[in-house]
């Protein structure tokens, strides 16, 4: 009996000796794994939003391109709200990031911010938009008003010249917005156009420039061209038109090649857009911020500066590329932008 008891004790210790180890297994894993990803470079990245369609293609670039170079990425999200983005920086502070990059909502809210990560030893990217007022260690983005003076081209070179325009902007807290604006204007300005008047949609939202054309109709129908700060402002302008059957009359640009508009150029109702190579802009960032966190310094051809109202910040710029229809083939769906069956889903024979 003694000898049942003693066995049976023996294998409750080794039973419950084997639980001890498998309830303790797991964290002592998990600070194994943190402790080696401390190692790695940490990366946040705060977007605006992913209502526009090209955010997720930046993200998903930019975040493989990181992990191919050892370092790991943080996004979050902040659906539009200035404040909810000021959180998700200072929550990037208190994490330790070696690098956070950010497309910027309103840069006012968080230029402060900013200056806090780099007081704490972040180095700060500003992605795609410029963080006025803020220093940050790098803007990154497409030549801006370069985009806007293809804008203006792709009219004149389609017969715009004495002509009358309508520019439907983003919104002004984006302070790539001046800089397209300011390309297009000089384009319009040589070539003898009138720019009739000047809109800016808050938040980039584009019902905004379609209650516009509802709104100015008799304006909308003096004008010959309408320029679109984006293809997703270009939507909601065309389906505005196309209820007043101008669509196809009125000549539309916009920016971003996102699908719908590179739709509408093979059928008619958008003129142009501005192709901006996401993968090259996203990859572009994903190097430089691991050379950033590695206090390495960043070599290009295309490196300006662009004062941001406290100080000269190294711009590092990523040419456009204009497409209409006779390019789109080329620009577009060689590259793998979109598939030529989508470019094409509402053009019968293509």
């Amino acid at each position: 009996m003694k000898r049942r008891t003693s066995f049976a004790g023996m294998i409750a210790t080794i039973a419950a000796f084997f639980l001890l180890v498998g309830c303790g297994a797991q964290p002592v894993d998990t600070g194994a794994k943190e402790k080696l990803d401390d190692k790695k470079i940490q990366i946040g990245m705060c977007f605006d939003s992913f209502v526009i369609e090209r955010w997720q293609r930046d993200r998903d670039v930019f975040v493989s391109t990181a992990k191919e170079l050892g370092a790991e990425v943080n996004v979050q999200n902040a659906n539009g709200d200035e404040m909810q983005q000021k959180k998700q920086i200072e929550y990037f502070i208190k994490k330790g990031m070696d690098v956070i990059v950010i497309i910027s909502i309103d840069p006012e809210a968080i230029a402060d911010t900013v200056k806090k990560a780099q007081d704490a030893g972040i180095k700060v990217i500003a992605y795609d938009r410029p963080i006025e007022g803020a220093g940050t260690d790098l803007y990154i983005s497409f030549d801006n008003e370069k985009v806007g003076e293809m804008m203006g081209e792709a009219f004149v070179q389609n017969g715009l010249t004495d002509g009358k325009v309508i520019m439907l902007c983003g919104s002004l807290t984006d302070k790539n917005v001046p800089m397209v604006e300011e390309g297009f204007k000089k384009v319009m300005d040589d070539n003898g156009n009138q720019v009739l008047d000047v809109y800016y949609a808050d938040g980039w939202r584009a019902e905004l420039a379609g209650n516009y054309i509802y709104e100015h109709m008799k304006l909308v129908e003096q004008a010959d061209a309408i320029m679109c700060g984006n293809d997703d402002l270009a939507s909601k302008v065309v389906f505005a038109l196309s209820e007043k059957r101008l669509a196809g009359k009125k000549m539309v640009a916009g920016q971003d090649a996102d699908l719908e508009a590179c739709q509408r150029i093979v059928e008619g109702t958008q003129l142009m857009t501005v192709y901006k190579p996401i993968e090259k802009l996203a990859q572009k960032a994903a190097e430089s911020a691991v050379k950033l966190a590695m206090n390495e310094e960043i070599e290009s051809d295309n490196l300006d500066v662009y004062d941001d109202g406290k100080k000269e910040v190294p711009y590092l710029k990523i040419d456009p590329i204009s497409v209409t229809a006779k390019n789109i083939d080329d620009v577009i769906i060689k590259s793998g932008f979109h598939l030529k069956e989508d470019v094409y889903l509402n053009v019968p024979g293509k």
